[in-house]
């Protein structure tokens, strides 16, 4: 394995597919599911191998609750079994775990589980992974919004310094650098409500492949994607490289 020359330090992927993994195999979607969790245990390794500082997997947003309640069941019963059986392994190998959305949503015995596994693997920092549940970047905005009008009301802001700053303070993953890359499986190109505000500038890579199909030869694809581009951030090319 060879790391391309220029490495995204944040990786995030919305990991689509399970479901039609599933059906063109004339399984349940909920092996799907399963058979996803193994291709983020591929991921989650590959990038710690290669470096990578954060990974963001979008698992479940705030729309999914409107899936069929069968399979909102068992994407339940599967984060608790994961939760069970993943912490220890990503701990021993120096990942943070965190999880980022409205958690409240969730049972007590998901939340608490969840809480653990946060408390558990805190002071590592080989990678640290988010895992987004329950999300959705309009939420995430609304939220941030909502933080900075209740420090208006209380007297302890004045709204005419709020700017973009300020805002991005308030917002899950204010302490990391942005997404520099987002990648997305299963052949459809959008971000589905993901991290709207952090997105601004990360380069998008979108695949056919199905998500329980990808795997570390599948990253590697869309870091040499990533490592191709050229990030101007508004400026003109020579500017860019000026400045590079």
């Amino acid at each position: 394995m060879t790391a391309p020359a220029v490495l995204p330090r944040h990786v995030a992927i919305i990991m689509d597919g399970n479901g039609r993994w599933a059906e063109h195999r004339h399984r349940p979607r909920a092996m799907g599911h399963r058979a996803g969790q193994k291709a983020v245990r591929a991921t989650v390794r590959a990038c710690r191998e290669r470096g990578i500082v954060a990974l963001t997997l979008f698992a479940f947003s705030s729309e999914n609750w409107r899936r069929p309640q069968d399979e909102v069941g068992a994407l339940m019963e599967l984060f608790l079994r994961a939760l069970d059986s993943e912490v220890d392994e990503l701990h021993d190998n120096g990942v943070r775990l965190r999880f980022i959305g409205a958690l409240e949503a969730f049972a007590p015995a998901l939340r608490e589980r969840m809480r653990a596994a946060m408390q558990h693997t805190a002071g590592n920092d080989a990678l640290l992974l988010n895992v987004a549940v329950n999300y959705g970047g309009r939420w995430d905005i609304a939220r941030a919004a909502r933080a900075l009008a209740e420090r208006v009301a209380r007297g302890n802001l004045d709204a005419a310094v709020i700017d973009e700053q300020l805002v991005a303070g308030q917002l899950c993953l204010a302490d990391l650098p942005p997404p520099d890359l987002l990648i997305r499986t299963g052949g459809e190109h959008r971000i589905s409500n993901f991290l709207l505000w952090q997105l601004a500038y990360a380069e998008l890579y979108f695949t056919d492949t199905l998500w329980p199909d990808f795997d570390a030869a599948a990253l590697d694809d869309a870091l040499a994607a990533y490592a191709g581009r050229e990030r101007r951030y508004g400026l003109t090319g020579a500017q860019s490289r000026a400045r590079a």
